[in-house]
């Protein structure tokens, strides 16, 4: 079985992929994830009562950042310049849980996922960051690649099957 690692060379050190050769296209990654949260938590996120300010709003904005510095987190990982960066929150009142959505988008040679990834792992993170105090019983769950579109690999859309 052939190595399709691409982060290996042929003496198996790491390296970063050479991407001078490919193509500039269109390229687009949805990552999401959800943290679940005490009844205490939800409702003061919802009445936007926490003493640390809007929560989702800041989290909002750490995911954004956070999608345009992977580069800098992740060792292996090209700089990109994004043209689009969205974090976006639905919200489970009854079952306790905020799901956390965030699109990134490029003209570029490489993808974006791990930007996408990025983004929504900061957001949810942020949001337990600001709701520590009142209570650190938190559970960030499912962070997953939903789609990514673009480059020699095409499409992908995440199963339908139970995680």
């Amino acid at each position: 079985m052939e190595n399709k690692l691409t982060h290996f060379d042929q003496n198996g050190n790491a390296v970063m992929v050479d991407v001078t050769g490919k193509e500039i296209t269109l390229r687009e990654a949805v990552a999401a994830g959800s943290i679940r949260v005490s009844d205490e938590i939800m409702r003061m996120i919802l009445e936007g009562s926490s003493a640390k300010g809007d929560v989702l709003s800041v989290a909002r904005i750490a995911g954004i950042m956070a999608s345009k510095k992977t580069g800098e987190l992740i060792p292996l990982c090209h700089p990109l310049m994004l043209t689009k960066s969205t974090i976006d929150f639905t919200v489970e009142e009854d079952k306790n849980l905020i799901h956390v959505s965030c699109t990134v988008r490029l003209e570029g040679k490489t993808g974006v996922e791990m930007e996408a990834l990025t983004g929504a792992s900061v957001a949810l993170l942020t949001i337990y960051d600001m709701c520590k105090a009142v209570d650190k019983n938190m559970v960030i769950e499912q962070i997953h690649l939903v789609r990514k579109t673009g480059g020699k690999s095409g499409t992908y859309e995440e199963s339908t099957h139970e995680r």
